[in-house]
């Protein structure tokens, strides 16, 4: 019985060392590669005092911009305004010369000469044709 006994536990220990080998072997068998997992750590960008003067400068600039696009927006509005006050005059002139030139016409006054343009291409006077000079034969 004890022989019997004996081989039962070789048997169950061969039995389990070769359960345990060939788990060992199986685990992995259908990767190829390994990965390895990593991970980054970042840490804050060190910022020199260069890049502290161009994003100051940047944020100065951009502020300046706004204001000038505020300032021109309202002065846009102004001209706008003078423009409208200014075809507004334009229009009494304009009646105004009209009223002036009916009574010009009424009390018989003509009109004056329009002034010479200073700007204007003056005439050239014509030159005179030449006739070709005749032709001397040496020979």
């Amino acid at each position: 019985m004890r022989s019997n006994r004996r081989t039962y536990v070789a048997v169950a220990v061969v039995v389990s060392s070769i359960v345990v080998l060939a788990l060992s072997t199986s685990v992995g068998q259908s990767r190829r590669n390994y990965d390895v997992e990593t991970r980054i750590y970042a840490t804050p960008e060190y910022r020199t005092d260069t890049t502290r003067a161009i994003d100051a400068y940047e944020r100065v600039m951009e502020r300046y911009m706004d204001a000038s696009d505020r300032n021109f927006a309202a002065m846009a509005a102004d001209i706008g305004a003078v423009a409208v006050r200014l075809e507004a005059i334009d229009a009494r002139l304009e009646k105004l010369d009209w009223r002036l030139e009916r009574i010009e016409r009424h009390l018989g006054i003509l009109p004056p000469l329009p002034a010479a343009d200073p700007n204007a291409a003056q005439p050239s006077p014509p030159t005179p044709l030449r006739s070709p000079a005749p032709r001397s034969s040496g020979q």
